[in-house]
């Protein structure tokens, strides 16, 4: 029995994943990114994450042959930053990028509940998708652990915690 691709992607859609947006450089300098659901820690010695992106994914080849990227791992709240990354078209990179830093390195954005600085370490086939490692060369947090989630098609949110008592 086989799956087909749209009850894989139905059922799928039910694990609930952060969102972040993957941002890098071009060639030239100008900050690109793309909102990536699938980001996974891999190693914490030497310290390794990695993206999946699709072989359709517009500055695909800043990911997968540019020395480095940014995970801006998104707060709640931050849908539009999302939806800003999430489809190609005819957005500047200066609206895109109102807020991010100037200094070297991947652009890290605004109001992000984490970020990581990484090099890209390797690069492998999955299927439609690209498997990008990144070895993360520095992290930067906020206290707040409000995070953006996606599930089932839709932006969604935690319950709140219950009182301590």
């Amino acid at each position: 029995m086989s799956v087909s691709a749209n009850e894989f992607r139905q059922a799928l859609s039910r694990f609930s994943s952060g969102v972040t947006v993957v941002t890098g450089r071009s060639p030239d300098g100008t900050p690109v990114g793309v909102t990536v659901s699938a980001f996974s820690s891999v190693s914490l010695d030497p310290p390794l994450i990695l993206i999946c992106l699709d072989k359709m994914t517009t500055n695909l080849d800043v990911f997968t042959t540019g020395k480095g990227f940014a995970v801006n791992i998104l707060a709640a709240g931050q849908e539009e930053v999302s939806n800003a990354f999430a489809f190609a078209g005819p957005v500047a990179p200066f609206v895109r990028f109102p807020d991010v830093n100037k200094g070297p390195g991947a652009p890290i954005l605004a109001g992000v509940l984490a970020s990581l600085q990484c090099t890209r370490e390797a690069v492998y086939p999955g299927g439609d998708h690209e498997i990008v490692i990144g070895r993360v060369e520095s992290a930067a947090w906020s206290v707040d652990c409000t995070p953006l989630l996606y599930a089932a098609g839709c932006y969604r949110s935690l319950a709140p915690a219950p009182d301590a008592a």
